[in-house]
């Protein structure tokens, strides 16, 4: 019987590189809080990075989309049942991640019998200030972690992720039109692609069209749009 925890903890360890493994395909996606707005950014193949949620809710993720999908559907039906039970007003992102997406993705992680959840996620919420927009950084397991600088990144690797958000943070400023933030963003998405450091790379002046293939995705939640509804799909740049 004393040997069942060990198992558990090595059956978590293998658990925990076969996700790591799985996800090494994936590309990096961005969020970034503007005057105007929360930018959602990725690089894909249309409608499978950046997503809608509820009101003033929305995510972008990388990792299998078949598991994508679900936790899209497991966020929209925890806003939409938090909304009936209480009202639009009180659907907050710390509440659906307490108590819905992060239990959600440490269950499926745990439960070593079933398959994990092979995704690492942003979620967005906007304020009616830039300080009050939310932003959230959810992994595979169910850690996450809120970020107060207004700029999220989610990548396979943790250590070029850190250093591609020191260098976005490093560099964006609020002044920023929208099409600048997003070069920034896509400079850093091919340096973590290509594998390059951060540190030497030059910042572009303007975005770029497709990225090896695949079309940029873009969603702004827009601060000044009327309604109670603020997620504005951006057309995808693409060459």
């Amino acid at each position: 019987m004393t040997e069942e925890p060990y198992r558990w903890l090595e059956a978590i360890a293998n658990r925990r590189e076969y996700v790591r493994e799985q996800l090494k395909g994936g590309t990096p996606v961005f969020a970034v809080s503007r005057p105007e707005g929360i930018l959602l950014l990725g690089v894909g193949h249309g409608h499978s990075k950046v997503f809608e949620i509820y009101n003033r809710h929305g995510f972008a993720a990388l990792g299998h989309p078949v598991d994508i999908e679900k936790v899209r559907q497991v966020a929209i039906e925890a806003a939409h049942l938090e909304g009936f039970n209480r009202s639009a007003e009180d659907v907050t992102l710390r509440r659906l991640i307490s108590f819905a997406l992060s239990p959600s993705f440490k269950n499926s992680f745990e439960q070593i019998f079933s398959p994990p959840l092979i995704v690492e996620a942003i979620f967005a919420e906007i304020g009616d200030r830039p300080e009050g927009d939310v932003l959230v950084r959810l992994h595979f397991d169910g850690n996450h972690h809120y970020d107060a600088g207004g700029v999220q990144v989610a990548f396979h690797q943790p250590k070029p992720e850190a250093e591609a958000l020191a260098w976005l943070k490093a560099r964006l400023q609020p002044q920023d039109s929208l099409g600048r933030t997003a070069a920034l963003c896509l400079a850093a998405w091919q340096a973590l692609m290509e594998e390059k450091p951060l540190a030497e790379l030059a910042p572009p002046d303007e975005p770029v069209g497709s990225m090896a293939g695949r079309l940029v995705e873009a969603a702004l939640l827009d601060r000044q749009r009327p309604g109670p509804v603020h997620y504005r799909e951006l057309p995808p740049w693409n060459s």
